[in-house]
Order: C-alpha cells, then sequence, then structure tokens
C-alpha cells in the first residue's frame, strides 16, 4: 500500500513538473515566435527603405550626370566665346592702328 501512494505521489510530482516545465517552454517559444516576427516585420521596413534611399540616389546621380553634361557644354561654349573675343580685339587693334595711321595720312596731307 505504501509503494502504491509513493508510486501514485511520485508519478503525481512528475505529472506536474512536466507540465509546468511545458507551459514554460511554451511561453518561451511563443515570445520567441513573436521575436521573430517582429524582427521579420523590422527587417521589411529596413528592405523598404533601403531600396527608397536607393531610388533616391540613383536619381540624384543621374541629375549629377545630367549637370555634368550642361557644365561641359557650358565650359566649351566659354572657351569658343574667349576665342572670338580674342580675334575681335585683335581686329580692333589692327583697325584701331589703320585709323591711327589713316589720321596721320590726313594731317600730313593738311
Amino acid at each position: 500500500m505504501f509503494f502504491k501512494w509513493s508510486l501514485l505521489t511520485v508519478l503525481s510530482l512528475l505529472c506536474i513538473y512536466l507540465f509546468v516545465k511545458m507551459f514554460y517552454f511554451k511561453s518561451i517559444t511563443s515570445r520567441e515566435k513573436r521575436s521573430n516576427e517582429l524582427m521579420k516585420m523590422t527587417l521589411q521596413e529596413a528592405e523598404i527603405l533601403i531600396r527608397k534611399y536607393q531610388i533616391q540616389l540613383q536619381r540624384a546621380l543621374g541629375n549629377v550626370d545630367i549637370l555634368t553634361e550642361e557644365l561641359n557644354k557650358l565650359r566649351n561654349e566659354m572657351k569658343v566665346l574667349k576665342q572670338r573675343n580674342a580675334k575681335h580685339r585683335q581686329e580692333v587693334e589692327r583697325l584701331n592702328n589703320k585709323i591711327k595711321a589713316l589720321e596721320s595720312r590726313i594731317e600730313a596731307l593738311l
């Protein structure tokens, strides 16, 4: 009789222990699942932000390329204008010298 009661007590305590342990691990796994789901959502949001900034960066780089092309065009136009300006100065100088020569001839004739 003592053996039956001791066996029943040990089995009862074992069942209670295993029952408590089961709920403990169940709560741990549910907490881990929630944590994993939260991490997945965070990663998805991060991926969306990365894509957004990547698109903005590509647009900005495209704009920089366009601005670089425009800058190169303007530099070339400036070079052409400087060359024309130098030619015009030389021509004005030549014409001024010619005018001075003609003025001196006119004065010599008078």
